[in-house]
């Protein structure tokens, strides 16, 4: 993967071939090399790689999502600061599947390099209340997840918010059990 900057520098070349057009009189190679030089800029910011993962996302494909990330070789070099921040939210979706404790350290460096939409934001932290929770860091899950519920403005994680806050408090809840307990011995000596 080639360096951020390199996108930049192929769209000032376009821009001063355009500007060459319009001087030889060629206003429409002009205009044609400018629109050719704003798909350049484009991609400066948003990461051609990072939006074809996240095509591959919507369509529930993880392994064609994952291939996508894993040609992203140098991701400080390749990335501008939020598409780090996202490459590493989707590396955490990715591998929490499969490994917390790499997730948990993804999600976390997405948030500090910063996600643009706060629906974003909401998933990250309501991923992290999770790993939090099974982890039995129970107080730092209930923050994780109260920020997460401020966070989804549009009830898009609703559903998720209110099943994390139920397994929370069946897991709180004291394990008393009424009629039969005791042990086996027990129980067979009342049957008979």
């Amino acid at each position: 993967m080639y360096n951020k900057n390199f996108k930049l520098i192929i769209a000032a070349i376009i821009v001063g071939v355009a500007v060459w057009q319009f001087i030889e009189g060629y206003i429409g190679n002009g205009i044609m090399f400018i629109l050719l030089s704003l798909i350049f800029i484009l991609l400066y910011f948003k990461n051609e790689f990072i939006l074809l993962a996240f095509l591959k996302l919507r369509k529930q494909d993880f392994e064609g999502a994952n291939k996508w990330l894993d040609k992203i070789k140098n991701p400080e070099a390749a990335l501008v600061t939020k598409q780090q921040g996202y490459y590493n939210y989707l590396k955490g979706i990715m591998v929490s599947q499969s490994n917390m404790n790499e997730a948990e350290k993804r999600f976390k460096k997405a948030l500090s390099l910063g996600l643009s939409m706060d629906h974003d934001i909401a998933m990250a932290k309501l991923n992290l209340a999770g790993i939090a929770f099974s982890k039995r860091r129970k107080q730092e899950a209930q923050v994780l997840l109260k920020e997460a519920e401020k966070l989804d403005k549009r009830d898009m994680l609703k559903d998720q918010i209110k099943m994390m806050k139920d397994n929370m408090k069946r897991a709180q809840a004291p394990n008393q059990h009424y009629g039969q307990g005791g042990s086996m011995r027990s129980q067979k000596r009342r049957s008979r």
